[in-house]
């Protein structure tokens, strides 16, 4: 495939100053924060949550409440898988900004909704629904960013707009964490309504309008998905995916039961998280611009020898901040990869596929969860999620081996016989 066809979405882009490239990245990166912020936060409070929501089976056993409270992250993560591909390819042939636009009103008003709603039934309900936009608007927001920076710069525009997320991780979500643990829950999500409001603004003030593609319609988009390596690609940030976030989802427990660190040090394992999304951030545009496959089996392999040396260390507190910092610095470079990735074998759908990576990346952080939900109510202990996530990424790594060895026939099959 050509570089034409891979980087169409950012060919002859329209010119700006840098002045308005930047400010436009930066409000789209702020929706990143917004979106980290919504996304991770429920990690940190499980506990506080399962003990309001859930009284009853908290005052049977903590361990079965918090598992319970666990599908609020999978209704997130489900929310993201159905939301991406549809609102993506409706929204293919309007103004992207009128998108963007339309994506935060929902983040806001589903984000309220969450933290004023009474029972945990409707709760789970509100965060399926704070999902649906999340996937549309990083692949409509990196399309965006795409045609501001201009051709050749895919990772780039990619993990500029994933720095609002890295950087959540290291000031938002621990600082919220805070604030929930201090003054509630439901506060911290009204702190995260009004970041999504934030943001809202700053994209109506910086974003230029730009068209959207008017050629594009939902089944042009859908099309994408007639293809052996879209749903290869979807797969590896499915797996990639839920091998991180088996262990993520409960670093709560993990930090205060396993570590027996105080609730308080679970801000800062948060931080420390981020710290390695920001580290693997900075450096994940580059390398994936350099060669996508290098980038995705370098994610794979980092996270999990991250994943392990968290199951072997997690008992005294430097191991469990080293794997913590590790399994954030390959998550940050397996995203982007995957994205760009995907972006490829998509063949023009680029709207779609951009969104679709989050689709991926949302199955697994629900299938994380949900499989160390299982173990930890099976009663095997926070560490047993975390040796699942292990197994995960192995089965991620396998999948990268098809794929590519697929992809490597088919070329010689195609090159020219001399």
């Amino acid at each position: 495939m050509g570089p034409d066809v891979r980087d169409r979405a950012s060919a002859d882009p329209v010119q700006h100053s840098r002045g308005a490239v930047v400010l436009a990245l930066l409000a789209l990166a702020l929706g990143g924060f917004a979106i980290g912020s919504t996304e991770f936060v429920a990690s940190g409070l499980l506990p506080d949550i399962a003990r309001e929501l859930l009284p009853a089976a908290w005052a049977r056993s903590s361990e079965d409440a918090i598992a319970q409270a666990g599908i609020l992250v999978s209704a997130y993560a489900a929310g993201v898988v159905v939301g991406a591909p549809v609102l993506a390819a409706v929204g293919a042939k309007l103004p992207r900004k009128t998108v963007l636009l339309a994506l935060l009103v929902v983040f806001v008003v589903a984000t309220v909704a969450t933290s004023l709603l009474p029972t945990f039934g409707l709760v789970v309900a509100a965060r399926f629904v704070a999902g649906l936009p999340h996937g549309a608007y990083f692949g409509v927001a990196t399309v965006a960013a795409s045609e501001l920076l201009g051709p050749g710069n895919r990772g780039k525009a990619a993990t500029s707009v994933l720095a609002g997320l890295t950087i959540a991780n290291v000031v938002g979500v621990p600082a919220i964490t805070a604030i929930g643990q201090a003054a509630g829950w439901r506060i911290a999500y009204l702190v995260v309504a009004v970041a999504f409001a934030l943001t809202f603004v700053a994209v109506l003030v910086a974003v230029p309008k730009g068209p959207g593609d008017p050629t594009a319609t939902i089944g042009s988009e859908l099309r994408a998905f007639g293809r052996v390596q879209v749903w290869l690609a979807v797969a590896l940030g499915a797996i990639g995916f839920g091998g991180l976030f088996a262990a993520y989802t409960y670093v709560a427990p993990i930090t205060t039961e396993v570590t027996r660190l105080p609730a308080g040090a679970v801000p800062v394992v948060l931080i420390v998280f981020g710290l390695g999304m920001t580290v693997g951030n900075f450096a994940g545009g580059r390398f994936v611009d350099r060669g996508i496959r290098r980038a995705v089996i370098a994610g794979f392999v980092g996270t999990l020898v991250s994943l392990v040396l968290l199951l072997l260390t997690a008992r005294t507190p430097v191991g469990l901040f080293a794997g913590v910092f590790l399994i954030g610095v390959f998550a940050s470079v397996l995203g982007p990869a995957i994205q760009v990735r995907l972006m490829d074998v998509a063949h023009g759908s680029t709207t779609i596929a951009a969104a679709s990576t989050h689709s991926a990346l949302n199955i697994g952080n629900s299938l994380g969860a949900a499989l160390g939900a299982v173990v930890i109510a099976a009663g095997l202990g926070y560490l047993s999620p975390i040796a699942v996530g292990i197994a995960v990424t192995v089965l991620g790594l396998g999948i990268a081996a098809v794929a590519f060895g697929l992809e490597q026939r088919t070329l010689r099959r195609s090159a020219p016989s001399t």
